[in-house]
């Protein structure tokens, strides 16, 4: 959409087909034939750490939609996490450029200037006389001021308000206030924006919130940044904006530990309306933490939970399995500090080796074949790890076991308490012996495949 809205400005006729909510690439023939574009221009959600894995399904459906543009006789054109570390394959599937790292200003250029420039344009890789050719990098966006509000009217949103509506009974979308990172966990790729970070003016993103709560009817906003809100005085201006023009949305966010110790800076975030935050902690062991150059402590996480509890605060864990040297010791204390801390929800994962980072670079002597997850479930361990990979699919179930089973026994008490009485709290609680007898199976499972 904010590629769209740039090229837009330009004077350029552009229309964007969403396959969000598409059951496969197919349904793009349609809107080729009804658009008669010059240019099919494939851009992936780059904020998105799935997109980064490279999934196979993903790298697939865009070979189909290259295809489908080439027999309609469009020059194709990619950005992607995949494409900028696999050019080759993406060229060989048919794209006439790839267009490498943060890309909306050499998309521009290529329109402007048309294909037959493609060599003068920097930031490009293009296939010549079968030889993969770049020419060089390009600089990103220097001055995020000068970013447009992006495109929301050329995507449907009644679709996407439909299906909140019925399954959550509010209306959800995902926005982005900043661009990169500048932490350094040796696991994560950063192939698009690099170390750089970038805030967008907190005007321009009320104005952004503004347009959607007031023409859409949106109430909640998953903030896609990697670190939400990391430029000093950023989320009290946020904040006291949001507050100016009487806007109350809700906000979940991504941002790290030692970043939320401060209580100034948790109250400056519930004021701007922050209602969940999902917390990189990856395990609750120190060593390995370390072993990731995550620059985070677990007593970091376990007094950043406390302060954004007390505010009211819901508190999510991003967990990762199967890192280099990671015991069952270490395991153990990843489970305890769940238990211990109890988060609103988790989400696991296990290693997963990103080109052009330092852990890849530890692990590349024993990738094989397979080099990408095949969808975001796959859960193999693609190296050799302390434990055989179905040990690590067993283990993101036990997880889920043992997050569960507190939740539910929590909630009985409260029911007994006469605390609560919520359908929520009663189902959860009504639960227990299930999940009693189901987590139990599953630590036997998990003893069994450790020796294995």
């Amino acid at each position: 959409m904010l590629a769209a809205a740039i090229m837009r400005n330009a004077g350029f006729e552009v229309a964007i087909y969403d396959s969000s909510l598409k059951q496969g690439p197919g349904g793009i023939k349609e809107m080729i034939d009804a658009f008669k574009p010059d240019f099919l221009v494939l851009f992936d959600d780059n904020f998105n750490y799935l997109s980064k894995m490279c999934l196979t399904v993903m790298r697939e459906a865009a070979f189909a939609l290259i295809r489908y543009g080439k027999d309609a006789g469009c020059s194709i054109l990619v950005n992607s996490s995949d494409a900028t570390d696999h050019p080759e394959l993406f060229l060989a599937a048919g794209a006439d450029a790839v267009m490498t790292g943060e890309s909306e200003m050499t998309l521009l250029e290529l329109l402007t200037n048309g294909m037959e420039q493609v060599e003068r344009c920097k930031g490009i890789a293009i296939s010549r006389n079968g030889q993969l050719v770049k020419t060089g990098s390009r600089n990103g966006f220097t001055d995020p001021y000068l970013l447009p509000m992006p495109a929301w009217d050329l995507v449907d949103l009644s679709a996407y308000k439909k299906i909140w509506l019925d399954a959550h009974g509010y209306f959800s979308l995902n926005i982005a206030t900043t661009r990169g990172c500048p932490f350094k966990c040796n696991w994560c790729a950063k192939p698009i924006y690099g170390n750089r970070y970038q805030s967008r003016p907190p005007q321009a993103v009320v104005e952004e919130i503004g347009l959607l709560m007031t023409e859409s009817g949106v109430s909640h906003f998953w903030v896609c940044d990697d670190i939400f809100g990391l430029k000093p005085g950023w989320v009290k201006e946020f904040s006291n904006l949001l507050a100016e023009k009487h806007l109350r949305p809700k906000l979940k966010i991504q941002c790290r530990a030692d970043l939320l110790l401060k209580e100034e800076t948790i109250e400056n975030l519930v004021a701007a309306g922050l209602d969940e935050v999902w917390i990189g902690a990856e395990s609750g062991s120190q060593k390995i933490l370390d072993a990731m150059d995550k620059g985070t402590t677990v007593q970091q996480i376990y007094q950043a939970t406390g302060l954004l509890k007390a505010k009211g605060v819901k508190v999510c864990f991003f967990l990762q399995y199967g890192y280099l040297g990671e015991t069952k010791s270490d395991i153990e204390l990843t489970l305890k500090m769940v238990r211990d801390l109890m988060p609103h929800d988790i989400g696991i994962s296990v290693s997963y080796p990103l080109p052009n980072t330092g852990f890849y670079e530890k692990v590349k002597a024993q990738l094989q074949a397979k080099q990408n997850w095949r969808d975001s479930d796959d859960l193999a361990l693609m190296y050799t790890g302390t434990f055989a990979p179905d040990f690590y699919r067993q283990l993101h179930r036990h997880t889920h076991y043992v997050f569960r089973q507190k939740d539910s026994a929590i909630n009985l008490g409260r029911i007994l308490k006469a605390q609560s009485l919520g359908m929520h709290t009663i189902k959860s609680a009504l639960k227990l012996p299930y999940l009693f007898f189901a987590e139990r199976v599953s630590r036997r499972k998990l003893n069994l495949l450790e020796t294995k």
